[in-house]
């Protein structure tokens, strides 16, 4: 048991916590096309219980979205992301509060989910960009 614990260790490192793959923008931008569609789909429909339902909704979607690009930020994007890519902390912040209670979440307004889904596709560039380095 003492050899055990004496054993050489070996040093392992990783940019990131799973395997490859398993993060992508693409998750934070349906649930923002969701918001967009339901901001349509209320727009167009009086029914009390059905525009009820649709908020509800729209604000669950508008939470995933700030998961989704939280996740991206904390355990994907590392130090060196930041360094080549500096303008990366204000447009995850900025695309966090267009999702959030100052945007699509306590607003009903398309424009507001046009401007996530443009700040989104700024962080899916990036990302794809430090896929391929």
């Amino acid at each position: 048991m003492l050899a055990g614990l004496l054993a050489p260790t070996i040093d392992v490192s990783a940019h990131c916590d799973l395997p490859c793959g398993v993060y992508d923008p693409a998750q934070a931008r349906i649930e923002a096309e969701s918001i967009k569609g339901i901001i349509n789909k209320v727009a167009d429909n009086d029914d009390h219980d059905f525009r009820t339902r649709a908020i509800l909704i729209k604000e669950e979607r508008a939470e995933l979205v700030k998961h989704h690009l939280w996740v991206l930020w904390t355990d994907y994007f590392k130090p060196p992301h930041f360094e080549s890519h500096p303008q990366l902390h204000q447009l995850v912040n900025e695309a966090t509060k267009l999702a959030g209670a100052t945007g699509n979440k306590g607003e009903m307004d398309a424009e507001v989910a046009d401007q996530l889904l443009a700040k989104i596709d700024e962080i899916a560039e990036i990302f794809w960009e430090t896929k391929k380095g």
